[in-house]
């Protein structure tokens, strides 16, 4: 297959007029200027409803898309909002961060005067939508509906006859909560159809979406209500042990997700049907589905439900290629990348090759003074075809950042492999680009924040933090003739031109 070339930016990253990137004119902008760039991938995170932390891999369902992303304009456009209304609105003032307080308390007043304007219930193309997505959105929607009923409350604090799904109490709600749940719907069908032209538009110019789903999903979450069955939950629904990974190079002390555990025999026991129906859900969505996590897929990492720490984890054995071959036979081979990063084992190698998937290299993980070995298998000259290499992803550093903050020693290290000894460090962004892009990677993905050469001021996500995160983006100024030039001459120089 040919090389190719892409760039790693966020929705939430894209320069727009109301607080956050949404699927405005901006995100259209972008997939020409990804065009005019010579790219052939954008890669982004994951697009569904976020919660408390506002991490897009803490969602409050996995099939959901996020309404923050529904284009206030599109709305004025269609003429069930007005440009006033959405001037008037404060979405706070800064305009390269995201400020998810405010845009929780103006976002969702807009778009629920939108509803009401847009007698969304004699629409045939949403009547189809909601037929054709029941499987999954008429829970999502009662969900959400009943989560605003009391107050935001997680659903394993609710009253025990709706969080149990009695069906005296469901059908109370669905009748008592029937617009607000209409209104949870209308913005499920207004996302996807905003999305979808996204897509296509993307598409139609050549560029690829790489679409990010986490393995597991978040206990508050309308999937866990609802289908508890699914997961290592006790008769009152309460999780027996929960995700995270161990210590490791990002904390001390582990990392304490808190999603609920798979109970696998169930899912084998059901030819993995949920597994198929979310991934087939996601092909729609995407064209490429990059997998967070996939070493739990081999082994995952259980922690006691009432630890506070992930110390006292212990793997345990994940369903392995039963799962993908089941997959591959109900939906035909389909690209994904498996995000094997972090602690790798041989047998999560093995998994690796044996589903076929490119695994991830990433170039901050390169020059380790306690690693000072050629083999290394994140040093370029090492990268495998069959592989996407990235200078850094969400989770790191920006490529200048890691650089200022790695020892002397470290830093030497990089140069000797660089052969550069003079660059100054604010230009050493374009150094280490062009040592991946060289490399054999079929694919190479580099975050917009690498192309910049900012530093971690502009870093989207710090592992085991909470309140600073996913709130970087353009603030429009940035994707200039100029850098549009570098990317295309950087593409067309390795071999990856679209």
């Amino acid at each position: 297959m040919n090389r190719a070339g892409g760039v790693l930016l966020s929705i939430t990253s894209l320069p727009s007029k109301y607080g956050i990137g949404c699927f405005s004119k901006s995100a259209y902008d972008f997939v020409d200027w990804l065009k005019e760039a010579g790219q052939t991938y954008w890669q982004i995170l994951p697009l569904g409803p976020t919660s408390y932390g506002d991490s897009p891999y803490q969602s409050f369902s996995t099939f959901a898309g996020n309404p923050y992303f529904i284009s206030l304009e599109a709305l004025v456009e269609e003429g069930v909002l007005t440009e006033a209304e959405c001037e008037a609105a404060d979405f706070g003032d800064k305009p390269g961060s995201v400020d998810y307080e405010k845009m929780y308390q103006a976002r969702y007043p807009l778009l629920r005067k939108a509803y009401e304007r847009s007698k969304i219930s004699e629409n045939q193309d949403y009547q189809r939508f909601v037929a054709d997505n029941g499987w999954w959105l008429g829970d999502y929607a009662l969900f959400m509906a009943v989560k605003d009923r009391f107050d935001g409350a997680p659903w394993t604090e609710w009253a025990e006859d709706i969080r149990l799904r009695w069906p005296n109490a469901m059908d109370y709600y669905r009748r008592e909560l029937y617009f607000d749940v209409e209104f949870q719907q209308y913005l499920q069908y207004t996302f996807y159809m905003q999305w979808m032209k996204l897509k296509n538009y993307a598409n139609d110019r050549g560029i690829r979406l790489i679409g990010d789903i986490p393995i597991y999903v978040a206990m508050d979450s309308a999937d866990t209500w609802a289908h508890p069955e699914l997961f290592q939950l006790d008769e009152n629904n309460v999780p027996l042990a929960v995700a995270g990974c161990p210590p490791d190079g990002f904390s001390a002390i582990g990392q304490l997700w808190g999603n609920p555990l798979y109970r696998w025999d169930y899912h084998w026991d059901t030819g993995y049907e949920w597994w198929i129906s979310r991934l087939e859900y996601c092909f729609r969505l995407y064209d490429v589905v990059r997998i967070d996590h996939f070493r739990g897929f081999d082994e995952y990492y259980s922690i006691p439900y009432e630890a506070t720490t992930a110390v006292d984890g212990h793997w345990e054995k994940g369903p392995g290629m039963a799962l993908f071959a089941r997959v591959e036979e109900a939906l035909g081979r389909r690209e994904v990348i498996a995000e094997d990063l972090g602690y790798v084992t041989d047998s999560v190698r093995e998994l690796v090759r044996s589903s076929g998937f490119p695994g991830m290299k990433v170039l901050e993980f390169a020059f380790d003074s306690r690693d000072s070995g050629c083999a290394n298998d994140y040093l370029p000259h090492n990268y495998e075809e069959n592989c996407v290499a990235y200078t850094g992803t969400h989770d790191n550093e920006t490529i200048r950042g890691w650089f200022d903050s790695i020892s002397t020693e470290e830093q030497e290290m990089a140069r000797e492999y660089l052969c550069d000894s003079r660059t100054p460090k604010k230009e050493l962004n374009w150094a280490f680009i062009s040592l991946i892009m060289r490399s054999s990677a079929r694919i190479c993905i580099i975050p917009m924040q690498d192309y910049l050469g900012y530093g971690n001021e502009c870093r989207m996500n710090k592992p085991s933090t909470v309140g600073i995160n996913w709130k970087w983006r353009l603030t429009g100024e940035e994707l200039t003739e100029e850098l549009k030039k570098k990317l295309y001459d950087m593409a067309r120089r390795y071999g990856r031109l679209a």
